[in-house]
């Protein structure tokens, strides 16, 4: 838990919830700190000699993006949720959302903007944002999560100042379409391997504090109000379901995952983009759905500790 990202204490608290819940009787669990420079209390070759298996709950860069995955590849020690390039293709939205609409998925249209390219010619860029994506356009780091860095923009000056903020964090910028919708997320589980995926019950998210679902409105225990089931015909909910496990299949995700998606005003489901390690923390939807669904903090624990085991 913890990390170098801007998800830091987000993890943490994701960090903590896991330990308090985890079954105490059946694993006998350590506590690793990993601070914000990337340091490490112990060897991590260390683990691999008196533990058998690596719960992460590291969010955004090197948690989520394919980093630790890859370091646990090398020292073969098995680990929770997905392997590192499925890890890595989530964590790139624009790459993520290729592959999707090349699935039959509907995406946002989408603008990549590398910071040194944006630097060189930006007239460029705002001319690509009125011709093809129009105003309100969602600006967000192409790889970062929790919503960290998002805005959505409705005028040209707003538009720089926000891929400006973007760049402050992350050298590549996401330029989307807005589209006029219910925000909707739906988890999945699996036994460790894709194919076996199902999902919970899809959660429709109203903030309460925000215009969006953003880091304030996630983190905050008054910043949105969450409905599961979504208040949604079983038809429409069981195509969000399908869709929420055909992304994580797309990505080859592994363990859990939870996709965020738009139910938009045109009947249609736009894909967001998949979160590879959801937050675990008291507020946050994963747990809140597998409830739902009729799966207990502490069993969903154990699902996915199961599954990290059955895939070693």
């Amino acid at each position: 838990m913890g990390g170098p990202s801007t998800e830091h204490e987000a993890s943490l608290k994701s960090g903590k919830n896991v330990l308090r819940a985890i079954n105490k009787e059946k694993y006998e669990p350590i506590e690793i700190f990993i601070n914000r420079e990337g340091k490490w209390p112990i060897e991590p070759h260390e683990i691999a000699k008196s533990h058998d298996v690596a719960f992460i709950a590291l969010h955004g860069t090197y948690g989520e993006d394919g980093t630790v995955q890859m370091l646990l590849d090398e020292l073969r020690i098995p680990y929770t949720g997905s392997g590192a390039a499925a890890s890595a293709l989530g964590m790139n939205k624009f790459l993520s959302a290729r592959l999707f609409r090349t699935g039959g998925l509907i995406t946002p249209l989408s603008f990549l903007v590398a910071k040194k390219d944006f630097e060189k010619t930006p007239i460029k860029f705002f001319e690509l944002v009125r011709h093809y994506l129009g105003f309100p356009v969602v600006v967000k780091p192409n790889n970062n999560g929790s919503s960290v860095g998002v805005s959505i923009v409705r005028s040209q000056d707003e538009l720089l100042a926000a891929i400006e903020e973007v760049f402050k964090i992350s050298r590549e910028a996401l330029l989307q379409n807005f589209i006029k919708g219910r925000e909707i997320t739906c988890g999945v589980l699996d036994h460790g391997f894709s194919e076996s995926a199902y999902p919970f019950l899809p959660t429709e998210i109203i903030p309460q504090v925000s215009h969006f679902f953003d880091y304030r409105a996630k983190y905050d225990p008054a910043g949105s109000l969450e409905i599961t089931p979504a208040r949604l015909p079983e038809p429409i909910l069981k195509e969000i379901q399908k869709v929420a496990v055909r992304v994580h299949k797309l990505v080859n995700a592994r363990g859990f995952s939870r996709t965020d998606m738009i139910l938009g005003e045109d009947g249609e489901i736009y894909v967001l983009e998949i979160n590879t390690i959801p937050g675990l923390t008291e507020n946050s939807l994963v747990p809140k759905a597998a409830e739902a669904s009729g799966i207990g903090f502490c069993e969903l624990i154990d699902r996915i500790i199961e599954a990290a085991l059955r895939y070693k």
